[in-house]
């Protein structure tokens, strides 16, 4: 719709320009990947290949109605919305009335409507539309807005998105305000369909990385059903592979210092993270919670307690009998004796039912001595099975259990638990990942290696892995070292967690330039500000940390 007879001479000078501008744009608006800084390039492009004054851009909503996305005008230095951060104080515009029938007095809704481009010369002469509103800020502001060109935006489903309106198209020569041209309305109409495709391309890729995210703390959210003590970890341990990444992007001195991270560099790792323990969706849950030495699905402590109270009431039986069968002259001072030595088997039978409490609870080192005495327990008391037979105390699996050196895992407790990343391994590789994230299997896959050779599954070493994946090591181990809600310890504090990946670092566990980064950057403490409770948050003597060296000049 051309309300206006002004044509541009097809020999223009500056024709070709303009159409090599107009190329240049499509292939800014194909590159980049922020919406709102694709917006503002769209309604900057577009006053640019018009020479316009003004304009405003507005996005169609599922309410049906033009939401002011960027406004712009030069005279005025107005600049609101997108990148500015400067909010858009006007009610959108609604393209249909209360009664349901279309708006077609307002320009941008008639361009909706009709679908098509509506270029007025003059606002203030033109009938058939509604200008108070712009009629009224013109008053208010002193400006004068004359010329229109509206422009529908459609995606490649010829669906309408959007409105591009720009306003006052300017003289090239005498900067004069003027009618857009039918080669200005071509210009902005072929800009607002590249626009259109362009925005609904991000838009598409947005919400496939949305869908994507979403399902993937749906598998996060699955293991943690499964067992609450593994959700936070899930969340915490990307968060921390983040903060140590940036800290190496960041560091200007040591071997890591020309390390950089693009966008997609951290979209990437940020998507390792949290695939990093994916197959944990197939770990048994009574392996993942095992709390204590003797738990399964309940705490098989309770059972050996029960055997104790058995043990007890056998021997007060004894007791018992052997008061009744003394002879009456002998009965006193028998009974005195046979009680002295019920008193002792009482307290012996207690301490070693205390004993195996403690021994149930998991710590850092069980002594050699406790682990004999867990066996001796065994052959030292039996007692009657439900079949009548005279069986040990403990059976050989409650031995293995009770006799476990460190933690609550035995053996093949903890293959089940190593197992996981086996899994998560097979599972990442097994998609068929885009080219931008097709590092993310190796990313995840490697947080259980050692620096040295030692670790699982494939025993890598530093030089096999990527700067990611050993940025990933640290992350795991130093949040497993400060969780708090595990259910077989409790959260240590910042300067016990800093000594032990000290000691790691020494150890060839983990990398020794990123322990370095981490301490450099103050990571560990970023990280201790958001993730950690106040109590674990202790004084750090760095001169205390093993293998701390101070960061070298610039």
């Amino acid at each position: 719709m051309i309300m206006n007879d002004r044509q541009a001479p097809a020999n223009s000078p500056n024709l070709f320009e303009r159409l090599d501008q107009l190329n240049q744009i499509g292939v800014a608006l194909s590159k980049e990947t922020d919406i709102t800084r694709l917006l503002e390039i769209i309604l900057l492009a577009a006053k640019k290949i018009t020479n316009a004054d003004g304009g405003t851009l507005y996005r169609l909503t599922d309410e049906r109605s033009l939401k002011f996305e960027i406004m712009r005008n030069d005279t005025l230095n107005i600049a609101m919305g997108g990148t500015t951060g400067v909010e858009i104080p006007f009610y959108p515009i609604f393209l249909h009335d209360k009664e349901g029938k279309p708006v077609t007095t307002m320009v941008a809704a008639y361009a909706v409507h009709h679908d098509k481009s509506v270029n007025i010369a003059d606002a203030y002469t033109q009938e058939g539309f509604d200008f108070s509103g712009t009629k009224n800020f013109d008053k208010k502001t002193g400006y004068r807005s004359q010329s229109f060109l509206t422009v529908p935006m459609k995606n490649h489903e010829n669906e309408i998105i959007g409105v591009l309106q720009l306003l006052n198209a300017k003289d090239r020569t005498s900067g004069g305000v003027i009618a857009f041209s039918s080669e200005d309305q071509q210009l902005a109409e072929s800009l607002a369909s590249q626009a259109a495709i362009a925005l609904t391309n991000r838009l598409l890729i947005n919400h496939l990385e949305n869908l994507f995210e979403s399902f993937i703390n749906l598998i996060n959210a699955a293991i943690d059903d499964k067992s609450p003590y593994t959700g936070g970890h899930c969340e915490r341990v990307p968060a921390l592979t983040m903060m140590l990444a940036e800290g190496v992007n960041h560091v200007q001195v040591g071997p890591l210092k020309d390390f950089t991270l693009t966008d997609k560099d951290r979209y990437e790792l940020k998507i390792a993270g949290l695939l990093h323990d994916c197959g944990k969706v197939t770990t048994p849950v009574h392996v993942v919670d095992k709390a204590t030495k003797l738990h399964t699905i309940c705490d098989r402590i309770d059972l050996i307690d029960t055997r104790f109270e058995v043990i007890k009431r056998d021997a007060e039986i004894a007791l018992l009998k052997a008061k009744i069968e003394t002879p009456e002259k002998d009965g006193s001072q028998v009974a005195s004796d046979l009680d002295l030595e019920f008193d002792r088997k009482m307290r012996s039978i207690n301490d070693d039912r205390e004993f195996l409490r403690v021994s149930n609870v998991g710590g850092e080192f069980m002594k050699p001595d406790d682990v004999e005495r867990v066996g001796q327990i065994s052959t030292k008391y039996s007692w009657c099975d439900v079949q009548g037979n005279q069986v040990k105390f403990l059976t050989e699996d409650e031995v293995e259990n009770l006799t476990i050196r460190a933690g609550t895992l035995t053996a093949a407790e903890r293959q089940i638990i190593n197992h996981h990343i086996e899994v998560t391994i097979q599972m990442l590789e097994a998609l068929p990942w885009p080219k931008h994230l097709t590092r993310v299997p190796e990313y995840a896959g490697g947080h259980h290696e050692r620096m040295d050779g030692k670790g699982y599954p494939r025993g890598l070493t530093r030089e096999q892995m990527s700067v990611q994946a050993r940025c990933m090591g640290i992350a795991d181990i130093f949040e497993a070292l400060t969780a708090k809600d595990r259910p077989y310890k409790k959260g240590k504090t910042l300067s016990e967690s800093l000594t032990i990946l000290g000691k790691f670092k020494l150890n060839g566990h983990v990398d020794p330039d990123l322990f370095d980064v981490f301490m450099w950057e103050k990571v560990y403490l970023k990280y201790a500000q958001q993730c950690m409770d106040a109590h674990q948050i202790d004084e750090v003597d760095l001169s205390k940390i093993p293998g701390y060296v101070p960061p070298p000049s610039p």
